[in-house]
């Protein structure tokens, strides 16, 4: 049975005394950095340059500086900037103002999974991977709850870097709802596998497929939206709140048979079997060195798809359907 820490079994005193970074304020390093401030820690922001997260940090109360002095003076240094931004931002703005000793933090494994950063010997290495969008972690926050989160050790040279990830972890108000002990490869590997198999890729691909079968057929697109995108939206609820059990309860009969009877005609063994490559491409880092080559080129393939996505049938009703529902609702 695994392990679930909670607010109660985790003390803040490990990052008392301690300068923590945040580089990056983006919608998590945002809400990292006002929920540690708000939790009594010692938080400064690291930015590149004066831009738009500069100015916001400035609004909400901090005095940001150049990424390499804040990294310079910190304890702690926590990565939240994009995956694919932190091997530059390691190699010209981290590695050459960082103290021996300081701890590195990450919010997702990829860049110490994938070995694209080399963390120096005498530094501790941890994760803390909340469940949830950096907006939803602060507004939980502040309404007295938390997020669910992952914790993980990489590398342990004090003897307490368990102690000091569960203690960010409380600091953020993800042990309020439950903190799992995870490794830098779990976490990675099912993060990158739930992106491609459903959360992102699988998702839209049967989002797309059905709504192009039903306006081939001859269906109005507007009726196919509803069904497919709305409604869906309702079933992922009823799954949030009661499970699939939940779920199969709250539908109507038809939707119960029809479900549970033609779900795994649709989901059949030749999915599974791809599934199972998708998952050998993750682990074996083929994705991992595809993914690098994609962004150094200028990620053309992603580019490419966003315009195919965004000038199609499927995305037009969609804009259509939401202004006439914004409407209702005002």
């Amino acid at each position: 049975m695994v392990k679930i820490y909670r607010d109660e079994d985790i003390l803040l005193e490990p990052l008392k005394s301690r300068i923590i970074a945040i580089l990056g304020y983006g919608s998590q390093g945002r809400a990292w950095a006002l929920n540690l401030r708000d939790s009594g820690l010692n938080v400064i922001v690291g930015l590149e340059r004066q831009g738009e997260s500069w100015r916001r940090a400035v609004e909400d109360g901090f005095s940001p500086i150049y990424t390499g002095e804040a990294v310079a003076k910190a304890d702690i240094v926590v990565f939240m900037v994009p995956d694919m931004a932190q091997k530059s931002l390691w190699l010209n703005s981290v590695r050459p103002y960082m103290r021996r000793g300081t701890d590195m933090v990450f919010a997702h494994g990829f860049n110490i999974h994938y070995r694209v950063i080399e963390p120096p010997p005498g530094s501790d290495v941890y994760m803390v991977a909340p469940k949830a969008p950096g907006p939803m972690v602060r507004r939980t926050f502040l309404a007295g709850g938390g997020v669910p989160a992952l914790v993980a050790v990489y590398r342990d040279v004090s003897g307490s870097a368990l102690q000091k990830a569960l203690a960010i972890s409380k600091g953020i108000g993800c042990s309020r709802a439950g903190i799992v002990e995870t490794t830098f490869k779990e976490e990675t590997e099912t993060d990158l596998f739930g992106e491609q198999v459903i959360l992102v890729g699988g998702v839209m691909e049967l989002i797309k497929a059905s709504f192009e079968t039903l306006v081939r057929e001859g269906y109005q697109p507007e009726v196919a939206y509803f069904e497919v995108v709305n409604e869906l939206k309702l079933i992922v609820d009823l799954i949030y709140e009661g499970g699939l059990l939940g779920m199969l309860r709250a539908v109507s009969d038809t939707a119960k048979y029809g479900g549970l009877t033609v779900g795994r005609y649709v989901v059949d063994e030749s999915i599974r079997n791809k599934m199972e490559k998708v998952l050998d491409r993750i682990r074996s880092g083929e994705f991992a060195r595809e993914w690098i080559s994609e962004y150094e080129r200028g990620m053309p393939t992603v580019n490419k798809e966003m315009r195919e996505l965004e000038s199609s049938t499927l995305e037009t009703i969609g804009r259509r359907i939401r202004e006439l529902i914004g409407r209702g609702l005002r």
